[in-house]
């Protein structure tokens, strides 16, 4: 039988790994549901929802040219028309974690910074909640990193092996 994607079959759990769990399809075929297609919310460990020789309901999301199947518990799920899966946690973080990472971004008091905290600034440049700012934790990096590198240099230079060192 050729697995289709879009197909939705019954198949045997056989491993558990990590990153999701192997099932048996009819036929001896094996596929993977991958840790995020295992249901609607965050799952942070595979063991906590599926088990060895549980029988799921999988959809088929996708058949590599290499033989590997993909496979999905969450979009095997029949719902009702209209009814959307329950909405996941939105991430902050990089522009990478969701998209756009707009938020982030926006100085002008509405977004969060990395940490999830709200952004507020005050009159003296400083977030609202004590913590120095990026451009003040900047310069006084750069300040320090000058320093640093300005004694290393004074300390090499006086010494017969370093670099750029005169011999008399």
């Amino acid at each position: 039988m050729a697995i289709e994607v879009g197909a939705k079959l019954e198949g045997k759990v056989t491993g558990i790994t990590h990153f999701g769990a192997f099932v048996d399809l009819s036929g001896g075929v094996t596929g993977l549901v991958h840790i995020s297609e295992i249901a609607d919310n965050y799952v942070k460990d595979v063991k906590d929802h599926l088990k060895i020789d549980d029988v799921v309901k999988v959809k088929v999301i996708n058949v590599d040219k290499d033989g590997k199947i993909g496979l999905s518990i969450k979009q095997a799920i029949d719902r009702p028309e209209g009814q959307q899966p329950p909405p996941q946690r939105e991430r902050t973080g990089g522009a990478g974690a969701g998209g756009g990472g707009g938020e982030r971004f926006n100085r002008g008091g509405g977004g969060q910074d990395r940490g999830g905290r709200p952004f507020n600034k005050q009159s003296s440049g400083r977030p609202a909640y004590g913590k120095p700012s990026f451009e003040d934790k900047m310069s006084r990096f750069l300040k320090d990193s000058e320093e640093r590198i300005s004694s290393l240099k004074k300390n090499t230079e006086g010494k017969r092996g370093g670099r750029g060192a005169k011999r008399v």
